[in-house]
């Protein structure tokens, strides 16, 4: 492994301007499977979201960070740190792969990257994940990187033109090292 954001199928890097054209079909991805409907964007308005990532500062330990395929150099995804409990040492994480790269390890490497440099470099000692409950593949993905379902918020969010439960899913670093021991670089 050549760096601690580069595994044996992703490489983790900065969200560069130029990505917003990848954003945007990931975006449109998202609608097709079932995800929280968002409002028509334009291509301007995707333009100027990566710009403004591209030179985002990480504040409270939240950024956003792109996936891209070791093999090909593609940009798959998105992997992120989006909400901290700094003094209680928590942070929740998400990722989102483009509907043609999914199935392929992709997801897995880029939250497992994430974590081990959110609990070894920036001590946190828990990581947790909102997944949406009809969403199977999100949470067998959480549940086979040993993370434990810790609560379920019934009814919680309105999509689809129903209320449906979010799953509080949830890892320790401790559990994280023992799984993910042969990863560490």
């Amino acid at each position: 492994m050549a760096s601690s954001w580069t595994g044996d199928r992703v490489r983790l890097r900065a969200v560069e301007p130029d990505d917003w054209t990848a954003f945007m079909r990931f975006a449109d991805d998202d609608g097709r499977r079932g995800s929280r409907p968002e409002l028509p964007r334009s291509a301007e308005s995707y333009r100027a979201w990566a710009k403004e990532q591209a030179v985002a500062r990480c504040e409270d330990d939240r950024f956003r960070l792109a996936v891209e395929a070791t093999a090909t150099g593609e940009l798959v995804g998105t992997v992120g740190s989006h909400r901290t409990g700094r003094r209680s040492g928590w942070f929740e994480c998400d990722v989102t792969i483009g509907a043609d790269h999914r199935r392929n390890g992709y997801a897995a490497e880029a939250v497992a990257l994430l974590m081990r440099f959110m609990f070894a470099e920036r001590r946190y000692h828990k990581c947790l994940a909102a997944v949406f409950a009809h969403n199977e593949a999100s949470l067998a993905l959480f549940r086979r990187l040993g993370f434990t379902e810790e609560g379920r918020l019934r009814e919680h969010v309105f999509l689809a033109g129903r209320h449906r439960d979010l799953v509080m899913m949830g890892m320790l670093a401790d559990e994280f090292d023992q799984r993910h021991t042969t990863s560490r670089p």
